[in-house]
């Protein structure tokens, strides 16, 4: 990416994570404004990002679990799309020394355990909850006032203070204030991990919001895990015109006249600096951060507020890959709470592996995992580590790499004698110490909750969205509190401050309105459930999807669209499109019917790993490969014509017409290459029987000698019989035998828009296409040549890079041109090159004579010098009849 030495936008969002994604989306959104965000990690999404180890463990950084049910603010940012699967009803299991204690998931059923196990304080439960609720409003209205304006921050604190003065004071203090009992001072003043520092630094207030109100309805883990959040969160910043530039480390926020005016950014992948100037600078790294920033005359009186704050707690954080289940251990994916004292401002100052931990069991909660792992936390005390600061990822002292094996071991030993076995499952671990935070997410001292959870923070004048430095806003956990949930809350206060009132009043509405309901008939994107996987042939099988909850389907689809599945192919997502085999009026499932090829990464996958119980992201309904039989029939010969497992979109057609009780003349043609690989041969025949003008052959190519069908390939003469009066023909299958078919059926006066195609696309193209782009470039590199032009006849004119598709140009240049699957299937980019070289593939949905006229699929056509192209409808090509006057889809993916 080539960086402007003094760029200008409208807002430079600093750091890509929750708080600041927020941020800018609220802000591009309802304040038409350009934003730019920078990020110094080389993935953006803060906390939500994962990590991957041997190709199969996937590992979050941060989310671990969340509230039940997204919430409207993450369902906003997030558009929707994230689907979310529920911990076990007792998700928080907290373990003493001599007794345990499981959390459930409501408050009422909290209270009456609490009551059962201590009866004598059953009063003294009821009046803690009434006081956790009313802190947690206190909390809410302290945030709120500490966002407006100086003036009302300033008389509206005190007053705050006065009324929830438990919100203000520490955890420790409001439960000694409460109980008698040491044991169940320990159960409600356990999982400050959640927030912050023990309970004698943390402010109640923010314990009564997250460990005693949010979490009241039960816990969630998004499905697909942490990156699924960011992903989604992502996508919504790209369709208003974010620019998110990672590998961007801020140096400085330059300040004039009181007031902030650009950044001054390092491009840590070439080193080079540049300036980027804006009048509004949203800073999401948090206010230690954010004090470095600044220059001596304002963050000098920064780092003096900060310092009368008590120093945050940081973590080591160990992440296991097993081999095995943890449900063989018993566990059933409820988190586990370690206290080795029941005091625990002692425990956590016991040694490195033997303090506070807290375990999580991702991989359980999360249906599309297929390898199990485990995250262990201790917190700890980030001085420990600081003989160690200034030292280099990869090139630190053997001293610190032994200490962190031994940490390792002691804490694998200890989660064994808690779970006998454990350690015979543990297939892969890593520790991570305060030291890797600071490296990957440039947490200040490894601590990546932001400022400490105190009464001193509640008061303090920094933690706040507005600062005294006109134009600069605080986002994420320093704004408004800690946490994957509370971080979009300082975003939204960010925005808030940021915009106009009448913006502000158009995002607050939009916040809290409900979502609109899904369309049924538009595309969805999720995980569903695999239920089924049936063999149907020697090399086929049919796989059968459901929704992860049950009930409906999300999406309708018709006979003949296709869905693209998200596969864990090599350690990375494989995307790959499949046509759906089954009835469209089927509302409770949908099915595929997929091949195996001897080079096909997703059907390889598909065959040999997927195994029903799995879970897979997928997008559909997508295709318009579709028949509506009343519109595009009526009562005319319908011929349909399959080659191999191209029969499965077609099938789908067939019980389509079966089910509407279709009665006009129907012809299937359908070839195999022997006998064992027939598809569909049973559900052909109870057609037969449903639809008294189908009229099916099937055709084998290389059969047995007791075949009694045909046994040759569909060519002219197989064809002729079959064409008279045809008004639609729908045809997919291998390349060869669509080229060969749409040649034959042309030549027999089949009109070429009445043909309608679908085509398989290989793994193999894909790959030869790469290597074919490569040699393009290294070719134009050495003639030093640095850009080909195509020109558009009757259009445009725009650059192609070498090794570029004609399409990736044309939508590089913003020149509007016909384009759906991206992949050579669907023949909506279809064009025609009028001069110059290329070389293409893609061409099954061409005839021979198309394709010496120079037809070509944008998406798949490389040129290797200047080209004049035409497209369908340009001028010179009215003549020129497109390969499909419908699009199409990719009916097997290899």
């Amino acid at each position: 990416m080539a960086l402007i030495p003094d760029e200008r936008v409208d807002v430079v969002v600093i750091g890509s994570g929750m708080g600041g994604m927020t941020a800018a989306r609220l802000l591009a959104e309802f304040g038409g404004k350009r934003v730019l965000m920078l990020e110094q990690h080389y993935t953006p999404g803060g906390m939500t990002h994962e990590f991957t180890r041997e190709g199969r463990y996937h590992f979050g950084t941060g989310v671990h679990y969340l509230t039940a049910g997204p919430g409207p603010i993450l369902n906003y940012l997030t558009d929707g799309r994230v689907q979310f699967h529920r911990l076990p009803d007792d998700f928080d299991v907290l373990h003493f020394p001599g007794f345990e204690f499981a959390v459930p998931a409501s408050e009422a059923a909290f209270r009456a355990r609490l009551k059962a196990r201590f009866p004598h304080e059953a009063d003294a439960v009821d009046r803690f909850f009434a006081a956790a609720r009313k802190a947690a409003r206190g909390l809410t209205a302290r945030n709120l006032v500490s966002s407006a304006a100086p003036a009302i921050r300033a008389a509206g604190l005190p007053v705050i203070e006065l009324l929830y003065p438990d919100t203000f004071r520490t955890i420790a203090d409001v439960a000694a204030r409460h109980f008698r009992d040491p044991a169940l001072r320990a159960i409600v003043s356990a999982r400050w991990g959640l927030f912050g520092p023990p309970p004698a630094t943390s402010s109640f207030g923010g314990h009564a919001m997250i460990a005693l109100q949010a979490f009241m309805g039960g816990a969630t883990h998004p499905v697909g895990g942490p990156k699924a959040l960011g992903r989604a969160i992502l996508d919504g910043l790209e369709r208003f015109g974010v620019v998110v530039r990672p590998r961007q480390r801020v140096h400085e926020i330059t300040v004039e006249a009181g007031r902030a005016t650009g950044v001054g950014v390092e491009d840590r992948a070439t080193g080079s600096r540049y300036r980027v100037s804006a009048p509004c600078i949203v800073s999401a790294v948090g206010a230690r951060n954010t004090a470095s920033l600044l220059g001596p005359d304002h963050g000098a009186s920064w780092e003096r507020e900060l310092a009368k704050l008590p120093k945050e707690v940081a973590t080591i954080l160990l992440f296991v890959g097993l081999d095995r289940s943890p449900a063989r251990l018993g566990l059933d994916g409820a988190n586990h709470w370690f206290m080795p004292d029941i005091d625990d401002d002692q425990g956590i100052s016991r040694p490195l592996g033997e303090g506070i931990l807290f375990v999580s069991f991702s991989s359980m909660n999360n249906p599309s995992a297929r390898w199990h792992t485990v995250e262990v936390m201790q917190f700890v005390d980030p001085a420990i580590f600081r003989p160690w600061l200034g030292t280099e990822q990869g090139a630190r002292p053997e001293d610190y790499s032994a200490l962190k094996a031994q940490v390792t071991t002691r804490l694998i030993d200890r989660l064994d004698r808690q779970w006998p076995g454990f350690r015979a499952g543990v297939a892969f671990a890593e520790l991570a110490t305060p030291l890797s935070f600071m490296t990957y997410q440039n947490s200040v001292d490894g601590a990546f909750y932001g400022l400490a959870t105190s009464a001193a923070r509640l008061r303090s004048p920094i933690a706040r969205c507005r600062t005294d430095v006109k134009g600069l806003y605080l986002s994420g956990q320093d704004a408004w509190g800690p946490g994957i949930e509370a971080a979009p809350w300082g975003g939204i206060m960010a925005a808030n401050a940021a915009l106009s009132w009448r913006q502000a009043g158009r995002m607050w509405r939009a916040i809290r309105s409900p979502p609109a309901p899904a369309d049924p008939s538009a595309p969805w994107r999720g995980h569903m459930r695999v239920s089924q996987v049936e063999p149907l042939t020697p090399s086929a099988r049919r796989i059968r999807f459901e929704p992860l909850r049950g009930g409906e389907l999300p999406f309708r689809f018709r006979a003949g669209q296709y869905v693209k599945l998200e596969l864990p192919i090599a350690g990375d997502m494989v995307e790959r499109a499949y046509s759906i085999s089954s009835a469209p009026g089927e509302r409770h499932f949908f099915e595929i019917t997929v091949k195996r090829e001897e080079h096909g990464l997703g059907s390889t996958f598909l065959h040999r790993e997927l195994a029903a119980g799995e879970a897979l992201r997928l997008n559909a309904p997508l295709g318009d490969f579709t028949l509506d039989l009343q519109r595009d029939l009526g009562s005319g010969h319908l011929l349909l014509i399959a080659g191999g497992v191209g029969i499965t979109p077609i099938v789908s057609m067939l019980a389509a017409a079966a089910h509407a009780g279709h009665r006009g003349r129907i012809t299937l043609l359908a070839s195999f290459r022997s006998e064992a690989e027939i598809l569909f041969a049973e559900e052909i025949g109870a057609f037969a029987k449903r639809l008294p003008g189908l009229d099916a052959a099937i055709f084998v190519t290389a059969p047995e000698a007791a075949w009694q069908g045909p046994r040759a390939r569909i060519d002219r003469e197989a064809l002729r019989p079959h064409v008279r009066d045809v008004v639609r023909v729908h045809l997919c299958g291998p390349a060869a035998m669509m080229q060969a078919t749409i040649g034959a059926l042309t030549e027999l006066g089949v009109p070429r828009d009445a043909i309608h195609t679908e085509a398989f696309v290989s793994s193999r193209s894909r790959t030869t296409r790469i290597e074919t782009a490569q040699v393009i470039a290294l070719a134009a590199a050495a003639a030093g040549i640095d850009d080909f032009r195509i020109r558009l006849r009757g259009g445009a004119d725009f650059a192609c890079r070498p090794g570029q598709t004609i399409l990736a140009a044309a939508n590089a240049a913003h020149v509007p041109f016909g384009q759906s699957c991206g992949e050579g299937a669907c023949g909506r980019c279809r064009a025609r090159v009028l001069s110059g070289p290329f070389v293409t593939d893609g061409q099954a949905l061409f005839s021979a004579e198309e394709i010496a006229a120079g037809h070509v699929l944008a998406c798949q056509t490389l040129p290797k010098g200047d080209l004049q192209i035409a497209a369908p409808g340009a001028p010179d090509d009215a003549d020129q009849r497109s390969p499909d006057a419908s699009p199409s889809r990719t009916a097997r993916r290899p």
